[in-house]
């Protein structure tokens, strides 16, 4: 083949391009609707709670004022770190179980 030729794309080469066009497409939907799922974890017994969405956005941090009287910072550190830690792993579940299935459909 002389060079720079290009010769005709086979129905495999274009059939595999829609595929990826339409996998795209479906991803960029999972994605958005990622965006609006909230994951809600608390520590202490619901002393402090977290939400964030499925795209890892803190939407909320929520402190019981009773815990506040005590002066405990420590304790108070360590119930937030708990509860984001806690949060960001069921966000992260919920990607991998909304984004997962399509990662199925590649054609390769």
């Amino acid at each position: 083949m002389a060079k720079g030729f290009k010769g005709p794309r086979s129905q495999n080469q274009m059939g595999m391009m829609q595929q990826l066009q339409k996998l795209q497409e479906q991803l960029e939907i999972a994605q958005a609707k990622l965006a609006e799922e909230v994951v809600t974890a608390s520590s202490g017994g619901g002393a402090v709670t977290v939400s964030i969405t499925g795209d890892q956005r803190c939407q909320s941090v929520i402190i019981d004022p009773d815990l506040l009287k005590d002066g405990d910072v420590e304790m108070l550190q360590d119930l937030l770190l708990t509860a984001f830690n806690n949060a960001l792993e069921q966000s992260r579940q919920l990607a991998a179980e909304r984004l997962g299935p399509l990662a199925g459909g590649l054609p390769f």
